[in-house]
């Protein structure tokens, strides 16, 4: 939809939304990387994080559903606390380091669900439903830390590392259904 066709908060909260999608795409292409998978997760899923938690900030400023608030409000707990966990495990991770074929590969298939995570968020479908553009931005930002997680899941990682993507994979598995359930509740377009 055009900008010209959309109300005016629902303009401020685009812009906000990529601003904050552009920070989170800097933070995980820019990312230091180095020979652990461990680290190389971890520096990359907290951009990522943190961009959720501004997208639940975000959109509660404009939104009065309660159960889009919920949503937000539990991205911003679950996140805020993945986050703690991470950066407390870093040091000691940072020691589980992989061989170079095994790195290439994880970062490939990392590289590969990052694009396709950007390309879904930036492509989202923009109406004057806030609570709908939200839905859609966030199921594929909830698809890619799925997808991310699984993929080093496949590798040799630090020990630390395993409960805190189970629970990433289990908080944002439930998270696409339940958006999904209230999309078609909502009747957003796809």
């Amino acid at each position: 939809m055009n900008k010209q066709c959309l109300d005016p908060c629902i303009v401020k909260y685009l812009d906000r939304f990529y601003c904050i999608f552009g920070e989170m795409m800097r933070g995980m292409t820019g990312a230091e990387s180095n020979c652990s998978i461990s680290h190389n997760f971890i520096v990359q899923m907290i951009p990522h994080h943190k961009a959720a938690i501004e997208m639940s900030h975000n959109i509660l400023r404009y939104t009065s559903n309660k159960s889009i608030q919920d949503i937000a409000s539990g991205i911003i707990t679950e996140q805020t606390k993945s986050i703690a966990d991470m950066e407390k495990i870093l040091d000691f991770c940072c020691g589980y380091e992989n061989l170079a074929d095994a790195l290439g590969i994880y970062q490939s298939k990392t590289n590969a669900i990052m694009n396709t995570m950007f390309y879904k968020m930036s492509n989202a479908c923009a109406t004057n439903q806030i609570n709908c553009n939200f839905m859609r931005e966030m199921i594929p930002h909830h698809e890619g830390a799925v997808e991310m997680s699984k993929i080093a899941l496949k590798f040799d990682i630090c020990p630390q590392l395993v409960p805190i993507l189970d629970a990433i994979i289990t908080s944002q598995e439930r998270g696409i259904l339940q958006m999904q359930n209230l999309m078609r509740c909502l009747g957003c377009e796809q």
